[in-house]
C-alpha cells in the first residue's frame, strides 16, 4: 500500500507503540494521541489520511468524538474503530456515524493491515469524488485492485506516453471512452481538446464531419479525436478517414491545408479483423488504427473490483447530482459482486444510481439488490423469443446464478425463515445453511 499519514488515538501507550511501529515499518507517517483533546489537536495540525480510534477513552469516548467530527462536517478521512469491550450496538452506532470498520481487541495485526489498506483505498476514492464535486475534469483511474485492472493501468500508462493511433476494444459498456479520456489527460496533449464523435456517426456525411473549418479534425487539432464505434463506419466514411490519415492534412483535398496534428483513438465492440476478412472494413484503415491496441476487460472478468466500484458510485452520485447517500453493507456488495454484469460498468453505474434514488432507508438491503438486478438483467432476443441472460453464461455459472435467484425468491416468500425455506425447497437445514452461505445470501438481509 502507498505511504499515508495515520493518526492512532488510544489511551494505552503499548497499543499506540505496537501499531505505530508496524505502520512505520510499512513506510507510513504515524502520529499518536492518548485522548480526544490531543486527537483534535493532531487533526488540526496535520490532517491524516486515516484514523484508528479507540472507543473507550478517559475524557471523551471514541464514538462521541466520531459523532463530533461527523456533525461538524470535518470528517474527511476514513475512521477505523478499535475496542476491547465491543458490542453490536456500539459497532452499529459507529458504522451509522461513518466509521469504515470496527475491530475488537486483542487486535489481529493481519486483519488490521488489510482493513487499513481497504480504508486508505476508500479514502482515495472519496478524494477523487471530491475532485468531481469541485468540477475538476472527470478523468478517473480505472477503479479496482484486480490483476486485470492493474494490467490495464500499466497498459494505459504505456499508451499515453506515445502519440500513435489507439484502437480500444471491448464489450459495450466497459468504459472505452473513459479509457480514451484517461489517455488524453495523461499525454502530452492534455492541454489540447478532447473531441468525441460518439453520437455523430450515423446520418451525416463523414467527409463533411471530418474536414473543413468546422470539422471534427479542426476542432480536435492539438488534441485527441475519439471515434466511439469505428466499426459502424460505412465504406464512404472509412475511405474519408483513411484519406485524411494518409495525407497527414486537415483537408486531404487541399495542398495548402494545415498539417494534421490530432491523435486518433478509435473504439469498437466488434472484431475488426473479422470485418476485414469479410470485406466489410478497409484493411489499410485497420492497420492505420491498430498501431496501439488496448483491450478493456468485461466486468465479469474482474468481479473482485465490484465492491470498490459500488462504494465509489455511492459517493459519486450524491456529490454530482445531490441524490441521497445510502450505505451498501457487505451482504449487498457481495451479491453485486456475484452478478455477471452483461451490461458491464455502464449497467453497474445505472443500478447504483437507481438504488440511491428509489430506496428509502439509509442502508441498501439484499432484497432491494435482487429486485434491481431482476429489472436490470434484460437478456436478449433471438428471433421472436426472449432469451434469459443466464443462457449467456457458462453452465456452472448459470446454475449458481439460478440457485441464487431461486433461493432468494423462496426466502422472501417465507419472510426470511430458513426453517420454512428448508421445508419448501425440500433440503436438509444444515445443507441449506451451507448453500446460502456459499451463494452469499444472508437470510437476515432478505
Amino acid at each position: 500500500m502507498s505511504a499515508a499519514r495515520i493518526l492512532i488515538v488510544d489511551d494505552e501507550p503499548d497499543i499506540r507503540e505496537l501499531i505505530g511501529d508496524i505502520l512505520a515499518d510499512e513506510g507510513h507517517d504515524v502520529v499518536g494521541a492518548e485522548n480526544a483533546a490531543s486527537a483534535r489537536e493532531a487533526r488540526s495540525q496535520h490532517p491524516p489520511d486515516l484514523i484508528l480510534l479507540d472507543v473507550w477513552m478517559p475524557d471523551t469516548d471514541g464514538v462521541s468524538l466520531l459523532r463530533e467530527w461527523r456533525d461538524s462536517g470535518t470528517l474527511d478521512c476514513p475512521v477505523v474503530m478499535i475496542s476491547g469491550h465491543g458490542s453490536v450496538e456500539t459497532a452499529v452506532e459507529a458504522t451509522r456515524l461513518g466509521a469504515f470498520d470496527f475491530i475488537e481487541k486483542p487486535v489481529s495485526m493481519a486483519r488490521l493491515m488489510v482493513t487499513i489498506e481497504n480504508a486508505l483505498e476508500a479514502g482515495r476514492l472519496k478524494r477523487e469524488n471530491a475532485d468531481l464535486k469541485r468540477q475538476r475534469p472527470a478523468v478517473l483511474e480505472p477503479l479496482g485492485r484486480s490483476q486485470a485492472v492493474q494490467h490495464l493501468r500499466q497498459r494505459l500508462e504505456r499508451v499515453a506516453a506515445h502519440d500513435a493511433p489507439v484502437l480500444v476494444t471491448g464489450e459495450p459498456g466497459v468504459g472505452k471512452q473513459e479509457a480514451a479520456r484517461w489517455i488524453h489527460a495523461h499525454s502530452k496533449r492534455a492541454e489540447g481538446p478532447f473531441v468525441s464523435a460518439a453520437t455523430r456517426i450515423d446520418g451525416e456525411s463523414w467527409e463533411g464531419l471530418l474536414v473543413g473549418e468546422g470539422g471534427l479534425l479542426a476542432e480536435a487539432q492539438d488534441g485527441v479525436l475519439f471515434i466511439d464505434d469505428v466499426s459502424r463506419l460505412d465504406r464512404a466514411g472509412q475511405a474519408t478517414l483513411l484519406k485524411v490519415l494518409d495525407s497527414g492534412r486537415l483537408d486531404p483535398d487541399r495542398p495548402d491545408s494545415p498539417a494534421l496534428d490530432v491523435r486518433l483513438i478509435a473504439g469498437t465492440s466488434q472484431p475488426l479483423e473479422k470485418q476485414v476478412r469479410e470485406g466489410r472494413f478497409d484493411e489499410a484503415l485497420f492497420y492505420q488504427l491498430n498501431v496501439l491496441p488496448l483491450q478493456i476487460p468485461p466486468l465479469r472478468e474482474r468481479q473482485e473490483d465490484v465492491p470498490d466500484l459500488v462504494r465509489f458510485y455511492a459517493e459519486y452520485f450524491p456529490s454530482r447530482d445531490g441524490t441521497p447517500y445510502r450505505h451498501f453493507p457487505v451482504a449487498a456488495q457481495n451479491r453485486l459482486r456475484q452478478y455477471h454484469w452483461p451490461g458491464n460498468l455502464r449497467e453497474l453505474k445505472n443500478l447504483v444510481q437507481r438504488l440511491l434514488i428509489l430506496g428509502g432507508s439509509e442502508e441498501v438491503n439484499v432484497a432491494e439488490v435482487e429486485e434491481a438486478l431482476a429489472q436490470s438483467d434484460t437478456g436478449e432476443t433471438v428471433g421472436d423469443q426472449k432469451v434469459p441472460a443466464l443462457f449467456n453464461l457458462p453452465l456452472r455459472d448459470a446454475r449458481e446464478e439460478f440457485e441464487r435467484q431461486y433461493l432468494t425468491f423462496k426466502l422472501q416468500s417465507v419472510e426470511g425463515s430458513v426453517g420454512r425455506l428448508a421445508e419448501v425447497v425440500e433440503m436438509e437445514r444444515t445443507h441449506l445453511y451451507r448453500k446460502l452461505k456459499q451463494l452469499g445470501i444472508d437470510p437476515k438481509q432478505v
